[in-house]
């Protein structure tokens, strides 16, 4: 048994440093600008969909869940997720190289699973320990990936190519997901559904505005998404901020400033 126990901790040891090798070689993604929607007809498809699925069933649950409960029920609960998803993203920062992200990202994890009563309480924030949050989507844009074509996926919304390989790979990176017994295990899972619910409360008129106030949601959200997440990548306000007005330069509210 010590023996396989062993060879496992090798093996991990040798892909740690295979993976610090090859990341040595690469470099950051340039930063991507432009539309690049090569499959707008069944995205659009598919953000019908979740179009009806957001008015049937997200947007009341996600009200009814911060109306129902009390705040530091729901902020709990975030927390509690929040936690859960520490451990992937220690794993995520030590493969970007971030070694202080991962560092402080296992720090937090201790802290707020004991002190903080299993992520209930975020005591790491209170101690001054910032959340370093990352996923494998920014994993492979760290490595070189290139940002690929604009997405839209069923249930979880806008996404690119490479996004959306991040979002399968994460299915799999939390070392919880491989250590904890059932069903210990499933109530990462559990709160971050939870979660998702309760940000739709949390934030149910800027999705609104943009859903339904929209001359066009399949536009303004594509739009959106890849302003905030380019900008989330590059640390750029040059590349793609967030807060700036996409139809300034137009005029037309109801232009995409990116097919221009």
């Amino acid at each position: 048994m010590f023996g396989s126990r062993r060879f496992a901790v090798g093996c991990l040891r040798l892909a740690a440093l295979v993976g610090l090798v090859a990341l040595s070689a690469c470099a950051p993604a340039d930063p991507a600008v432009g539309i690049n929607d090569p499959w707008e007809a069944s995205n659009r498809n598919t953000h019908r969909l979740n179009k009806a699925i957001d008015r049937a069933l997200l947007r009341p649950a996600g009200r009814g869940y911060v109306k129902v409960l009390p705040q530091p029920v729901v902020t709990g609960v975030r927390n509690v997720s929040n936690n859960f998803a520490t451990p992937a993203m220690v794993v995520n920062n030590t493969l970007q190289g971030n070694i202080e992200g991962a560092v402080a990202s296992t720090a937090r994890f201790a802290l707020n699973s004991t002190i903080g009563l299993v992520g209930l309480i975020d005591v790491a924030t209170a101690m001054g320990i910032p959340e370093h949050d990352t996923d494998f989507g920014e994993t492979l844009h760290v490595w070189g990936v290139r940002e690929g074509g604009y997405v839209e996926l069923p249930l979880l919304g806008p996404s690119t190519q490479r996004d959306a390989a991040g979002r399968v790979v994460d299915l799999f990176t939390n070392p919880l997901g491989h250590v904890l017994p059932k069903p210990e295990k499933y109530i990462g899972t559990a709160a971050g559904i939870a979660k998702r619910i309760g940000d739709r409360g949390r934030y149910s008129q800027t999705v609104d505005s943009v859903l339904y106030d929209s001359a066009d949601s399949y536009t303004q959200g594509r739009v959106t998404y890849l302003q905030n997440r380019r900008y989330e990548l590059n640390g750029d306000a040059a590349v793609a901020d967030p807060y700036d007005d996409p139809y300034a330069a137009t005029g037309d509210p109801y232009d995409d400033p990116y097919l221009q």
